[in-house]
């Protein structure tokens, strides 16, 4: 009997699939995707998230879509990164960035759990 697999893929919010675009556009990018990485160490001794602008896609690598804009994630990245939101946020507090939230990053100890980590090192545990 065949089994159905469910991958949960990564989503763009119309916001973040602007900001990625515009980038794309302004550098002249062509051909090019937003890599999503988990980076060394981590806020709050929690995943830290990494982006880039890449064209090199390898065999391992998984390929998504979403809003118009190619994503790809690498092998082991892609463990934390299932039923991903990104989304582009410009705050007065925490400044303007891409904001990853991820069910199956580990727990955050920020004081409001559901809003995800800021990538780039812009996360701030004294919200």
């Amino acid at each position: 009997m065949l089994q159905e697999l469910v991958i949960q893929t990564i989503e763009l919010t119309p916001a973040a699939s602007k900001a990625v675009t515009d980038i794309l556009t302004e550098r002249k990018l062509e051909g090019y995707a937003l890599r999503i990485y988990v980076a060394s160490g981590g806020c709050c001794s929690s995943v830290n998230f990494g982006m880039a602008l890449d064209n090199n896609v390898r065999d391992v690598d998984m390929i998504f879509e979403s809003a118009g804009v190619k994503v790809v994630v690498d092998e082991i990245s892609i463990d934390y990164l299932r039923g991903a939101k990104i989304d582009f946020v410009s705050d007065p507090q925490r400044g303007e960035g891409f904001l990853v939230n991820t069910p199956n990053a580990l727990t955050h100890n920020h004081a409001h759990d559901d809003e995800g980590c800021a990538c780039g090192g812009s996360c701030s545990c004294n919200n």
